[in-house]
């Protein structure tokens, strides 16, 4: 089995990408399952129920979300009902939505886990304790356990990895829009990799306009953030190739597609 986990798709651009280039990648690499990022899908904040439903047109299976999920509200009215896209398991109890779903595919039951860190970032429940709750919830249930783990630090994502090491097949990290060149299989064969990147205009500050962005550090004022919708665009992913028999991960392979 193949499975492609995207990095963050980010505004309309992101969206064209995404949509170009993953039915590409499934004929290319035989893909079986497409999990994306749908954190910055909406004008780079957060998911409409039109971008969720963009995403799932342009190849998507599963959408994870991170800190933003709740900044177009639209998408409450639909969180609780699509059982294939996730918020931050560790938001507080009663929080709209799920934060895990498992997937049905073909024999198989793969079970996606979506955590949100909490080193630089907002207050919220402890994502090892959550994570690992989760985990002991769902594997007698799942032939696969994947882990969108959506933080800032990469102390906190590399610990996240060695911390669910042997107990999941792969934790990818998402949020910081920079895909990094770590990706490996861990000491107890789980698949790692500190951020998949982003699905977005390439020449950019992670997805915003440059000057708008300079602008704030040279000044310190927030002004309007300002998201391009045209220019060379960057594909951002990792292929996880999983044996079958063993329900154990082969490889992963760092996907980074940058146009012209």
């Amino acid at each position: 089995m193949k499975i492609l986990m995207v990095g963050d798709i980010f505004g309309r651009a992101g969206r064209r990408t995404f949509a170009e280039y993953t039915p590409k990648l499934k004929s290319e690499k035989n893909i079986d399952i497409v999990i994306a990022n749908g954190e910055n899908a909406a004008h780079g904040h957060g998911l409409t129920v039109s971008t969720f439903n963009e995403l799932l047109s342009g190849g998507a299976d599963i959408i994870t979300t991170g800190n933003h999920v709740w900044s177009n509200k639209d998408i409450l009215s639909i969180i609780d009902r699509e059982p294939f896209l996730i918020r931050p398991a560790n938001y507080p109890e009663g929080t709209p939505g799920n934060g895990f779903c498992i997937f049905p595919y073909r024999s198989k039951n793969i079970g996606v886990i979506n955590i949100l860190g909490r080193t630089f970032m907002q207050p919220i429940d402890c994502p090892f304790v959550c994570a690992e709750k989760i985990v002991a919830q769902i594997k007698n249930q799942c032939d696969i356990i994947l882990v969108d783990f959506h933080a800032e630090a990469t102390s906190e994502k590399i610990s996240m990895g060695y911390f669910l090491d042997g107990k999941v097949t792969a934790v990818v990290g998402t949020h910081t829009h920079v895909q990094t060149a770590d990706e490996r299989i861990l000491p107890n064969g789980t698949a790692y990799i500190t951020d998949l990147g982003m699905v977005g205009i390439l020449n950019s500050v992670i997805g915003l306009d440059i000057d708008c962005v300079v602008e704030k550090f040279l000044t310190c004022i927030q002004g309007k953030l300002v998201v391009p919708e045209k220019g060379a665009c960057i594909y951002s992913a990792a292929l996880l190739e999983i044996d079958d028999s063993a329900n154990k991960i082969k490889n992963i392979e760092r996907i980074s597609i940058i146009e012209n």
